[in-house]
Formats: structure tokens, C-alpha cells, sequence
């Protein structure tokens, strides 16, 4: 598969990425690449390869949940630096 330039500023304005023009003629290079490479995977036979869903034999381990003591209000907002009533008092960060 190709990746041509129109393909390239769709997925950089997807990514929020710029490119100048010598940048996208290498990034377009190198993504055509890519897809080629993938495109070769297609080719091998996995016909006898069972899936698996991790790469490794690890295992989390996950402590029990447990009911234990909470803060309350007071003591929560106790070291706020800027507080309201119940709540902390934050900068407006959304317009």
C-alpha cells in the first residue's frame, strides 16, 4: 500500500502532528514502508499457531479489597491550599 500526501495529512491532523515538506516526503517513505512490512507478515502461515493474548507467563497479583478508614471532609481539605466550604478550590482550567 502506498501512503501518498492527502493519506498523510489526514493521519497528521488525527495525531495533531506538522510536518514540513521535507519531513512528510520522509515520514510518507517510511509509513509505505511500514505498511509493506505488515502487508509480508500476511504471507506467513499461522494456519497451526494458536492465538494467545500476552507475551508473557507473568501473572498480576492482586492484593484483597478491604474496607478501611477514609478521610472526612475536614481532614481532607485540611492542608488545601485555597478551599471552599466541602470542596477544594481550584484554577478554572476549561472556558
Amino acid at each position: 500500500m502506498k501512503i501518498d500526501v492527502a493519506t498523510l495529512k489526514k493521519i497528521a491532523h488525527l495525531a495533531r502532528l506538522e510536518f514540513d515538506e521535507e519531513s512528510a516526503e520522509k515520514m510518507t517513505s517510511d509509513m509505505t514502508q511500514i505498511l509493506d512490512w505488515v502487508e509480508k507478515l500476511n504471507e506467513v502461515d499461522t494456519s497451526n499457531v494458536s492465538p494467545i493474548t500476552t507475551m508473557s507467563s507473568e501473572e498480576n497479583v492482586l492484593r484483597e479489597d478491604v474496607v478501611g478508614t477514609h478521610l472526612n471532609h475536614e481532614k481532607g481539605l485540611m492542608n488545601a491550599p485555597h478551599r471552599d466550604s466541602d470542596y477544594f478550590r481550584v484554577p478554572k482550567v476549561l472556558e
